[in-house]
């Protein structure tokens, strides 16, 4: 299978930006360590700061969804229930 992208549009409750930020930091030097992990890069909005988007490429699909199971997700995941309004992931492949 050829390389995955994965755009991941998160946005935050308001009044929870800074910690939503702080938290979607975090996953950074992990996620960038693990197997497959060709690019992980987290983006915030300039007009609605809200709003995250991580651009991220992987050599596969297995791999990204080992990524979705590792712990530093779950930590995530429980740590900002709550504090995200919605999440949206595309799962891309390169066509040109």
């Amino acid at each position: 299978m050829s390389k995955l992208t994965i755009v991941a549009n998160i946005f935050a409750k308001a009044g929870k930006i800074g910690f939503v930020k702080a938290e979607l930091l975090k996953l950074i030097e992990p996620t960038r360590a693990e197997e497959g992990c060709l690019n992980y890069d987290l983006h915030q909005d300039f007009e609605d700061p809200r709003h995250f988007l991580f651009y991220e490429n992987w050599e596969s699909r297995e791999l990204w969804q080992a990524h979705m199971k590792a712990p530093h997700i779950a930590e995530l995941k429980a740590a900002t229930e709550g504090a995200i309004e919605e999440v949206v992931l595309n799962e891309m492949s390169q066509i040109g």
